[in-house]
Formats: structure tokens, C-alpha cells, sequence
């Protein structure tokens, strides 16, 4: 459920963000193998967290969700300057528009510490979720990196 905002922010905004974001041809420069990994990636990280029951009874799934609500304005902020001015000096350098693909990062961080456990019993811990996010974000950030060489 945490992720249902940052769901309908990404739907809502992609349009609004520059086109070498939002168009499909942002994806003819990335090799399939990236592309492929990228996605199924997405597809895990962005399922895990609806089979992790939402429990704050320990310290680190309350810091979880205090940095996962922080992560999430912080996410939100990035896309902002890329829609207002997408001309700027910050948008069109490599650390405002990579933004919105490193950002996550920190509501990431915040799931992992969260979701303490899935629904069935098979031997998870937070640091699997934090692992497999990591290798999403290198292959996002990758592939928005590419995008980014080849419209700066």
C-alpha cells in the first residue's frame, strides 16, 4: 500500500517530465539485456512490498517509514524543477536529471527496514529486499545515465 502514491505520481507526472524522459525513444539506446533486467527488476521491487505486512513494532521499521516518507518528498521534489524548468541549469545537468532515478533510493532504504518479514514463511530478511533494490536502482540509474549522454 506505501507505494500506491509514488505509483499514481509516476503515472500522473511522466508526461509532464522533458521528452528525453518521457518518450518511448528514450529506451531505442539501451541494449535489451539492460532493458530486460531494468524491467523485471522493476516488476520485483515494486511486487515485494504488497506481500510485506505493514508492522511498526520495532525501532528500525519506525526510522523505516520515517525514511521511507522522506524518501518519497524527496522523490517528488526531484521530479519538480525537470517540469518547471526543464531548460535550467539543474535539469539539464547530470545530477538534476538523474534525480528521480537515484532518489528512490532512500524510500527504497525505508521499505527494506519496514517490511520485517512476507507474508509466507520462506526465510526472508530486509537486507534481501535492500540487495535486490540496489541492483534495480544500478540498472535504472544505468540506463537514465544513457538517456542522459545522449540528449546532453
Amino acid at each position: 500500500m506505501l507505494l500506491l502514491p509514488i505509483l499514481a505520481w509516476n503515472i500522473a507526472w511522466m508526461d509532464r517530465l522533458p521528452p528525453a524522459m518521457s518518450t518511448p525513444e528514450r529506451w531505442d539506446a539501451i541494449a535489451p539485456p539492460l532493458a530486460l533486467a531494468e524491467n523485471f527488476l522493476r516488476v520485483l521491487v515494486f511486487a515485494l512490498p504488497f506481500f510485506m505486512p505493514l508492522n511498526l513494532a520495532t525501532r528500525p521499521q519506525k526510522w523505516g517509514l520515517a525514511m521511507f516518507v522522506a524518501g518519497t518528498v524527496v522523490y517528488f521534489a526531484s521530479w519538480v524543477p525537470l517540469i518547471v524548468a526543464p531548460q535550467s541549469a539543474w535539469a539539464t545537468s547530470g545530477l538534476g536529471f538523474l534525480a528521480p532515478a537515484y532518489t528512490p533510493a532512500l524510500w527504497l532504504l525505508g521499505l527494506a527496514l519496514v517490511g520485517r518479514h512476507l507474508v509466507w514463511r520462506c526465510g526472508y530478511r530486509p537486507w534481501m529486499y535492500a540487495a535486490l533494490s540496489s541492483v534495480f536502482l544500478a540498472a535504472h540509474l544505468a540506463h537514465a545515465a544513457i538517456v542522459y549522454a545522449h540528449n546532453y
